[in-house]
């Protein structure tokens, strides 16, 4: 009896992709195929093509993703923290701004290119949005 891995391309026929090796390379900002060429010319802006092994990357679709990733990851670190700062000391409400707001804008910033870079890492391995060769289409409803 085979075993049937559900996200596995065995059905398919195309090569298995290591999704950790990718989305790892990705955070890394390299490409998720070589992990030689960068994967951004800008601060998210990714390459069209990687300048090393040519895959083409620019079709990708993290859309929003990234960022409900690095907002639901910074504002666990940032509330986490705050509440037990909260319950060990003292502080007015001026000083937990100064001290959190400037946490949460530089945490965010900071995870946001590492954070995309991963999910276009996820969509490389998993043949996503184009980079299993076909085009994405459209889905229609049935006639009813």
């Amino acid at each position: 009896m085979e075993t049937v891995q559900f996200g596995s391309e065995a059905h398919s026929g195309r090569p298995a992709r290591d999704l950790k090796q990718a989305m790892m390379r990705g955070f890394m900002g390299r490409c998720p195929h070589c992990g030689e060429g960068k994967l951004f010319q800008g601060y998210a802006k990714t390459v069209d093509d990687c300048a090393v092994c040519g895959e083409h990357i620019g079709h990708h679709r993290a859309d929003d993703l990234p960022a409900y990733l690095v907002i639901f990851i910074v504002g666990h670190i940032v509330v986490g923290a705050f509440m037990g700062v909260e319950a060990a000391v003292e502080l007015s409400t001026w000083t937990h701004l100064a001290i959190w707001a400037p946490i949460t804008v530089l945490g965010s910033i900071a995870l946001l290119q590492p954070v995309k870079g991963a999910v276009v890492g996820l969509q490389w391995a998993l043949y996503m949005h184009g980079f299993g060769g076909a085009e994405d289409e459209i889905e229609t409803h049935p006639e009813a």
